[in-house]
């Protein structure tokens, strides 16, 4: 089994392209769920997808490669969601895949795998569900880290919100 230092040694090795990308300070710098990142929840995400598939035993039917890099990618819409934006992102559980998929196809190489992968992860939400195993990882692992991340009493914390006891 592998340990926590692995997974991560292993993500950043397979995603360090994407981790370093400069759209990357986009998802620094958006919030995903309560107090996270979209860029600590991609990192979440693939850290996650990995564990499943080493706990699963699951390494000879899957792609490390391309799981790590869909995980790393699977929320690349490179927006603020929470914004209003007219309405804009009023139906975004239901077409950030797709904008995801636009965005990670326009700034680096995808694979079948990946591509089917970063637009399907939001099943059952959207009716088509992955077609590979790595997709179904990254779907579950999303689901995992999102409702951990909501329910966070952290999720009250986030930055530049007032904290009782401190001062502006």
């Amino acid at each position: 089994m592998l340990t926590r230092r692995r997974i991560q040694s292993l993500v950043e090795y397979y995603g360090h392209e994407i981790i370093n990308h400069e759209h990357m300070a986009i998802e620094r710098r958006c919030l995903q769920h309560g107090s996270v990142s979209t860029f600590a929840h991609s990192i979440r995400v693939a850290c996650l997808a990995v564990w499943l598939a080493d706990r699963l035993h699951a390494w000879r039917h899957v792609d490390a490669r391309s799981l790590v890099r869909a995980a790393l990618l699977h929320d690349y819409f490179l927006y603020d969601w929470h914004d209003d934006d007219n309405g804009a992102h009023r139906l975004h559980g239901f077409t950030h895949g797709r904008a995801a998929l636009r965005n990670a196809r326009r700034d680096f190489k995808l694979n079948r795998i990946e591509a089917d992968s970063i637009e399907r992860h939001m099943f059952p939400l959207t009716p088509m569900p992955p077609r590979h195993l790595e997709g179904y990882l990254i779907t579950v692992a999303d689901k995992i880290s999102a409702t951990c991340e909501t329910l966070s009493p952290s999720r009250f914390h986030k930055p530049g919100t007032f904290r009782r006891g401190t001062r502006r």
